[in-house]
């Protein structure tokens, strides 16, 4: 999730491939520091500003926000690869951006330490009680980049796995991968929410996609918008009863810096949005090393927005 011009390829897809294999992980939070004088004071001129974190996801969509906007008439300021959430967010309540793309439970977890809810409606909800009187959240996405138990396509046929639910019946002869962290964050969670005990777990950190697909681990920590799932035909378990909390993708808005063609603009990108055709954007991203403004130009053209 990144854009700039974007660095180098190999820069590139080294971020959204090492952001993928976070653990229980949030990729705002992970983002790395604005460079010093990134500040801004609010837009002037009726224009909106929108920012992102610096990588290749979340510029991808702050360049779909932008150009879904800009063919509306709206003006348009881009200000991306700003940093971490901790940076983005008071920016955005300043009034200094306007518009981010943000992940409904990563950003609830942030505003609000003691949450609990965990299904979109719920988190939704608890979001536009704890969000601040200067910030909104539009229409979440069904696209999520969220955490996941996966899987190989063949172990996902040959044991019938859909779910993370399914996993109780064979989670025992599995080795499970993921970053340092997975373990001491999900183990109980796993065991709580699906009585799930693993054979073994394994620090894969960045590799788990590639450990899944060569049989080092059964299962393991992949980000749902990973372009890995693809490259290596890997199958993302359907988290039935939310042991992770919904990540839905939903832009976070200043109130005073947009009107209502702003909102119908940036509400009717979300109702096109998924996950599944998020990790095929992504992957002309990271993987074939494609421009995200084309690649975002692509998308909304297809999807009858520009």
């Amino acid at each position: 999730m990144m854009k700039r011009l974007f660095g180098t390829a190999a820069v590139v897809l080294s971020a959204m491939l090492t952001l993928g294999a976070c653990g229980g992980g949030d990729p705002l939070t992970s983002a790395s520091p604005a460079p010093a004088g990134s500040g801004s004071a609010p837009a002037a001129g009726g224009k909106v500003v929108i920012g992102s974190a610096d990588f290749p996801e979340n510029v991808l969509l702050a360049e779909i926000y932008s150009q879904a906007l800009a063919a509306k008439g709206v003006q348009v300021e881009e200000k991306l690869n700003v940093g971490s959430r901790e940076v983005l967010y008071d920016q955005i309540k300043s009034g200094g951006l306007t518009i981010l793309p943000e992940y409904v439970g990563s950003l609830l977890a942030y505003v609000d330490k003691e949450a609990t809810a965990k299904s979109k409606d719920d988190v939704v909800a608890a979001l536009k009680e704890k969000l601040p009187a200067e910030l909104e959240i539009l229409e979440p996405a069904a696209a999520e980049d969220n955490n996941s138990l996966t899987v190989t396509k063949a172990t996902a046929e040959k044991d019938g796995l859909t779910t993370i639910e399914d996993l109780a019946k064979v989670a025992k002869n599995y080795v499970v991968g993921g970053p340092p962290e997975f373990q001491s964050r999900q183990e109980q969670n796993f065991k709580d929410t699906y009585g799930l005990e693993f054979k073994e777990w394994k620090k894969t950190g960045a590799a788990t996609a590639d450990a899944i697909k060569d049989g080092t681990v059964q299962v393991g920590n992949v980000f749902t918008t990973d372009p890995k799932i693809v490259v290596n035909d890997l199958v993302s378990l359907q988290d039935n009863k939310n042991a992770f909390a919904a990540e839905n993708i939903t832009p976070l808005v200043n109130k005073a810096g947009v009107n209502d063609t702003v909102r119908t603009t940036l509400n009717a990108v979300s109702a096109k949005l998924d996950t599944a055709g998020l990790v095929a954007l992504m992957k002309r991203v990271a993987i074939d090393k494609e421009n995200p403004d084309a690649v975002a130009k692509d998308w909304l053209t297809q999807n009858g927005l520009l």
